[in-house]
């Protein structure tokens, strides 16, 4: 609890702080790169798994995320109107769209056990699409999504995960899928904040040529599927390429990036990256159990953290990005934390 209430506390001194003197803005900047790409389309798929990670395979056990991301896109009328209606949020040339396909699953400790397990984690799948926005202000970059999906059987969890692992070698065959959540369907509006800049390690430069820049970052998630207040800072740090590299999209909740970036002019490049993030959680409907029926549940911790690390590697119009999560203990009596791989592959054209 400590650890991230002095996080918290930090992090609201960054974003005091976020605006460094530049010789132009965040804005300014990225618009004249936006304007100047040849390729303003962006395609990535994200893989989240344990086997990847911890090499388990329970709790948070897979999450696939494919994102169509169009830089500078000229945005639609009544998405528009809808967005002066959003406080704090402003359409500009850096504006961009992107749409989502993705599905998660989620097990209890032991998938060999065909019997309820009320002490452990419920089944439950999400089979959801999202269409979102991002934009640039002067020293920031703000994110909204609209989320539409189902919970329980229609998400297709159960299906997706015996027809994996019946091409696994050695893999357990899941057996406690009759115990799922019931079907619902699941809204989730989710509203983030980041600041690029919020601390600006020019003086890496000095040393070799590298850079470090670190992006505090904030966001509000509200839904029947999730609500949470959250907040983190992620850190890069590589050769200075004079390129735009954002950071790969994520699977929620963990904080997304656009998946924007450039092909440094030798052709290839890599960066490294790690961050914390904390949320104060209202609803998590894979822990509460569904909104309206009894069901499988289980007591949630209301403060949930994730630390990452990994690499990024661009070559060409192609980048490969693979980090290792650590995310604590959701729920009382989780026997450990769970912990899992993120790989994900873009391309742009």
């Amino acid at each position: 609890m400590r650890l991230w209430i002095t996080l918290l506390v930090f992090l609201l001194i960054c974003a005091a702080h976020s605006a460094p003197a530049q010789a132009k803005s965040l804005k300014d900047t990225v618009s004249e790169h936006v304007k100047n790409a040849e390729q303003k389309n962006y395609i990535s798929v994200s893989i989240e798994n344990d086997l990847i990670g911890g090499g388990t395979d329970k709790y948070y056990t897979n999450g696939l995320r494919l994102t169509y991301f169009n830089a500078g896109t000229e945005v639609p009328p009544y998405i528009d109107k809808l967005a002066d209606e959003i406080p704090t949020f402003d359409l500009n040339e850096t504006t961009s769209t992107f749409f989502t396909l993705g599905q998660n699953i989620y097990t209890p400790a032991d998938i060999t056990i065909a019997a309820p397990q009320p002490d452990d984690r419920p089944w439950a799948g999400f089979l959801y699409g999202s269409v979102g926005l991002v934009t640039l202000q002067e020293n920031h970059l703000d994110e909204l999504e609209v989320t539409l999906g189902v919970v329980g059987p229609e998400s297709l969890g159960e299906q997706v995960q015996k027809e994996v692992h019946e091409h696994l070698e050695n893999a357990d065959d899941p057996k406690g899928w009759d115990n799922q959540l019931d079907f619902e369907p699941g809204l989730i509006l989710s509203w983030g904040r980041r600041w690029p800049y919020g601390l600006n390690g020019n003086w890496m430069q000095e040393m070799g040529g590298y850079r470090m820049r670190a992006e505090p970052h904030v966001n509000v998630t509200l839904g029947n599927v999730y609500s949470y207040i959250g907040s983190g800072i992620n850190v890069t740090i590589g050769p200075d390429y004079k390129a735009i590299q954002d950071t790969p999209p994520r699977v929620r909740p963990a904080m997304p990036g656009s998946g924007y970036f450039e092909t440094p002019a030798q052709g290839w490049g890599w960066y490294l990256f790690g961050g914390l993030n904390g949320r104060l959680i209202g609803r998590n409907i894979f822990l509460d159990g569904n909104s309206f029926s009894g069901g499988p549940s289980v007591d949630k911790h209301y403060l949930v953290g994730d630390a990452n690390l990994g690499a990024a590697l661009t070559w060409g119009d192609y980048r490969l990005s693979y980090a290792i999560n650590a995310r604590s203990k959701e729920f009382y009596g989780q026997d450990e934390a769970a912990v899992f791989g993120s790989l994900t592959l873009s391309t742009r054209f």
